[in-house]
């Protein structure tokens, strides 16, 4: 049975009092939160050790980094390893995610080195893949969405591959209000899901979760989580937000 999971992506905000706020609302939730739900959060970098103390004692929720090298270690001024992540207890960590592509210029060489260094140091990757408007208005979503994960992820075993998380972010879909339907979500983890299947078996395919992100709020996480191969979601503004993070937990139907 796959892993239903809600993360949080709280990206480059909240100084430190606003952030430590927000996970004391979140604990002060603990038990509003959904059953049999893997609840995730990855706060900014600076503030992983200190979480990571919070809450040693909250079994139930998870720290996900937003970065991390492929390297161990090293002369590599500002970037964070694996072992630095592993020592504090981190999960998760978020590898691709488009605004790291575009922004700092990952390409899928790089982004295969980092998903196998933190499999190798027991951190489950969530691996971002995503098209811009530009790319599905030309039709062409659906192989270059394909390219994204094969060219990063299929050089893996058929082990460490189900060791992954993948999310599915349609570009065009994230911070500008606009939703991809259930349908279109559904269209594309479907397509994740069978090619999975095809490359590593149907096995393997079903221990993978694959997430939606992309405006998923309260008021569209039901649909959206009930479409057959969507696992739960990738969130950004609304993990902000303790009570609608909650809400959207629960909206696995």
């Amino acid at each position: 049975m796959r892993k239903k999971i809600v993360a949080g992506n709280w990206k480059m905000n909240l100084d430190y009092s606003e952030a430590k706020a927000l996970l004391h609302d979140l604990i002060k939730l603990k038990g509003k939160f959904g059953k049999d739900v893997e609840v995730v959060i990855c706060p900014s970098s600076p503030y992983l050790a200190v979480f990571a103390e919070l809450i040693k004692d909250q079994n139930w929720l998870h720290l996900g980094a937003q970065n991390a090298y492929f390297e161990d270690s090293g002369a590599f001024t500002g970037e964070i390893s694996p072992i630095q992540l592993k020592s504090l207890g981190i999960k998760y960590c978020l590898v691709g995610h488009s605004e790291r592509r575009d922004n700092f210029n990952e390409d899928y060489a790089l982004l295969a080195k980092k998903v196998k260094a933190l499999i190798a140091h027991d951190i489950t990757p969530v691996f971002c893949c995503g098209e811009q408007l530009q790319v599905r208005d030309s039709n062409v979503y659906r192989e270059f969405v394909m390219k994204q994960i094969e060219d990063s992820l299929f050089g893996l075993p058929a082990p460490e591959i189900a060791k992954c998380v993948i999310a599915y972010e349609p570009i065009w879909a994230i911070g500008t209000g606009k939703t991809a339907t259930a349908e279109q979500a559904q269209e594309i983890h479907g397509l994740i899901r069978a090619r999975l299947t095809s490359t590593f078996g149907e096995k393997i395919a079903n221990e993978v979760p694959i997430l939606y992100g992309g405006s998923c709020k309260g008021d569209n996480a039901k649909e959206l989580f009930s479409q057959k191969d969507i696992d739960g979601g990738l969130i950004g503004g609304a993990s902000l937000k303790a009570d609608e993070f909650c809400a959207i937990s629960n909206s696995f139907v």
